[in-house]
């Protein structure tokens, strides 16, 4: 059984992270001086000052996320960010002091992004974001990259997940455990492959996607609001940007996509990503011998999936 790592041990985590972010800028030249940790969950996010540069060095990953799965992700990110700032869109920029590629550093690896003076004294308005995020979706559209289908779904995360969830009540109930592989099973062929997808929802198109609920990645800063934050950016349907956001964001959403000559939502779509979501949740409680906190962060994700209808009311 794995053990919890102890705040000991995720300090030094964070120290060596740090100290990575640190000694790869200054290989590229930058001048850093001043460090600083502006967040510690699953990556280390540094600003590398006076240096006008931001570095997010990943920490907290599954078994399989080996240095080859991180780079490919992260160029993948950075392709999308960089061509939506080359469009004019509102993003936070990879910097452009350093070459616009991840870098490898003691074990980690990490991107380099424009530091951004934020507007902390603004609270989030997830219901205004929502209506943004169908511009988003807008200039996504015309994305002239190659992108994985629904790879933000993550099978292999779940699976995973889920097997390393077993013999481990004090992370998951096994009554729990034991209907999240059921959903799993009924899940999975919908977006293991775009087929699949296809054959439970004929007709639904598919586009370039932020991933990873943008509403909730969109900050204010000085000069307005800004999409951050691509790390899944996927091929897929408009409805996993809205997952789990709740009937007044799907309306801002809605009308906001009228506007733009976008498709509506598709309530069917969403009710699987909803499911899909809960299910990646569910398998996030193993990564918490890494990070401890995720226990009672998401207990309330796993109360409200019990009272979720099986599998989105997907057939199995």
């Amino acid at each position: 059984m794995s053990e919890f790592m102890t705040p000991d041990q995720i300090t030094a985590r964070t120290s060596r992270a740090l100290a990575a972010a640190v000694a790869a800028g200054r290989d590229l030249g930058l001048t850093v001086t001043d460090a600083t940790v502006l967040y510690d969950v699953f990556s280390v996010v540094v600003h590398l000052a006076p240096s006008p540069v931001v570095v997010r060095v990943p920490t907290v990953l599954p078994p399989y996320a080996d240095a080859g799965f991180q780079a490919a992700r992260q160029r993948q990110e950075l392709d999308v960010v960089g061509w939506l700032a080359e469009q004019g869109h509102p993003v936070i920029p990879p910097s452009p002091l350093v070459p616009r590629k991840p870098v490898r550093r003691d074990g980690f690896s990490m991107t380099f992004w424009q530091f951004v003076e934020l507007d902390q004294s603004v609270e989030p308005d997830y219901v205004h974001n929502a209506g943004l995020v169908a511009d988003l979706h807008a200039a996504l559209r015309a994305y002239p990259g190659e992108l994985p289908f629904l790879s933000t779904a993550e099978p292999r995360f779940v699976s995973e997940g889920l097997t390393a969830l077993e013999g481990r009540p004090d992370l998951l109930d096994p009554a729990d455990l034991d209907r999240a592989r059921r959903e799993w099973e009924v899940l999975e062929p919908v977006v293991s492959s775009r087929r699949g997808f296809e054959e439970a929802f004929p007709g639904i198109e598919f586009q370039p996607v932020h991933g990873d609920s943008p509403a909730a990645n969109i900050v204010s800063a000085r000069g307005g609001e800004l999409y951050s934050d691509f790390e899944l950016a996927t091929l897929g349907p408009v409805e996993w940007d809205l997952a789990a956001l709740g009937p007044d964001c799907e309306a801002a959403y809605n009308s906001a996509a009228e506007r733009r000559g976008l498709r509506r939502l598709d309530d069917g779509v969403l009710r699987v990503v909803n499911a899909v979501g809960m299910s990646r949740a569910v398998a996030c409680l193993a990564l918490a011998p890494q990070l401890p906190m995720l226990v009672d962060a998401l207990k309330p994700a796993v109360e409200q999936w019990r009272t979720m209808p099986f599998a989105g009311g997907l057939q199995g």
